[in-house]
């Protein structure tokens, strides 16, 4: 029987590979996926939370598909600034990406 631990395990788990894909990388792209894989852990305990806290509410997969929404428009704009970043630098290296410096 699988139970709420293991997947507050779970998610627990995606999350931090998330945060230290986040952290230590310096290509753009890999910390945009990052992101990605820490608003699905978010998203794997909103639903979760939902089933075994309460069973006949379907809050926890209405909110799982409003991150999903606003995850989605995230991608979309944020890979349309590294693309742009990408064609003016020719780098995606956070590191020497410095745009809003004068």
């Amino acid at each position: 029987m699988i139970g709420l631990q293991h997947f507050l395990i779970l998610a627990a788990v995606l999350f931090c590979i998330g945060l230290y894909g986040a952290l230590t990388r310096r290509n753009a792209i890999v910390i945009l996926i990052s992101i990605e894989l820490m608003l699905n852990a978010v998203n794997i305990l909103m639903v979760a939370f939902s089933r075994y806290v309460t069973p006949a509410a379907l809050t926890g997969q209405v909110f799982a598909i409003f991150i999903m929404v606003v995850a989605a428009a995230e991608v979309a704009v944020g890979l349309a600034i590294i693309i742009s970043i990408y064609r003016n630098r020719e780098t995606l290296d956070v590191h020497k990406i410095d745009l809003m410096k004068w």
